[in-house]
């Protein structure tokens, strides 16, 4: 039982018995940007979505000025609408609103989905971080979320890891509510397989890819994924 899920640990059972429902569409690739967006990363995220199929991108910048991160995020926005990538602002409900964004990706801490409902409207793609809870992405759920994402799975250094979930949380998630879920946190093309049997819609990646080659990172998850 983790401090957030009074609900206790799952049945291991339960792993073994979930067959991923073919109704679900694949999986797919979420990326989420690096902290630092300036310079010639528009370049490497045209690079990447050029590479192959990937759903949404995350605008993920810390401790900056509202205005400086519209100004970093209208170009990369252009980018995604141009390929029809979703682009997701994470934690700001306002800048999300501001830069006309697809959605918006909350933390715990970052604000309520249904008061980023009632700011960015109907159509709006809400996400909800719920780390290795099942209450917490149950109650994002309640509350109108569209996506809730469980992690991290594997060591990460995109940023500090307080809670570790395991891949049988993915195959009760998509066992019990139509809700997509995000599988996030120190994913790669090697180690990534495990998380999609479990059951996840997508795959939320970041120094798998920005890390390295952009484009040969986004096609080894694309020959993954098939």
């Amino acid at each position: 039982m983790t401090e957030d899920d009074p609900l206790g640990p799952l049945d291991p059972d339960f792993a073994k018995q979930f067959r991923r429902d073919d109704r679900r569409p694949p999986c797919q690739l979420y990326l989420i940007s690096p902290l630092d967006v300036a310079g010639v990363f528009a370049d490497r995220l045209a690079r990447a979505l050029d590479a192959g199929p990937v759903a949404a991108f995350q605008f993920r910048v810390k401790d900056m000025d509202q205005h400086e991160a519209a100004r970093l995020a209208e170009p990369l926005l252009r980018i995604c609408a141009d390929r029809e990538v979703a682009f997701i602002v994470n934690d700001s409900i306002s800048l999300a609103k501001r830069i006309g964004a697809d959605g918006v990706h909350l933390g715990q801490e970052d604000g309520d989905p249904q008061e980023a409902r009632r700011v960015l409207g109907p159509t709006a793609q809400i996400g909800v971080t719920c780390h290795d809870s099942r209450h917490l992405a149950m109650e994002a759920g309640e509350a109108g979320a569209d996506y809730v994402a469980f992690g991290s799975f594997y060591p990460t250094t995109t940023k500090v890891v307080k809670h570790h979930a395991e891949p049988i949380i993915l195959s009760w998630w998509a066992t019990m509510f139509e809700v997509p879920c995000v599988a996030i946190g120190g994913i790669t093309p090697a180690n990534a397989a495990p998380l999609v049997a479990a059951g996840a819609d997508f795959l939320a990646v970041s120094g798998a890819v920005w890390g390295g080659d952009e484009d040969a990172a986004v096609k080894a998850f694309a020959a993954l994924l098939g």
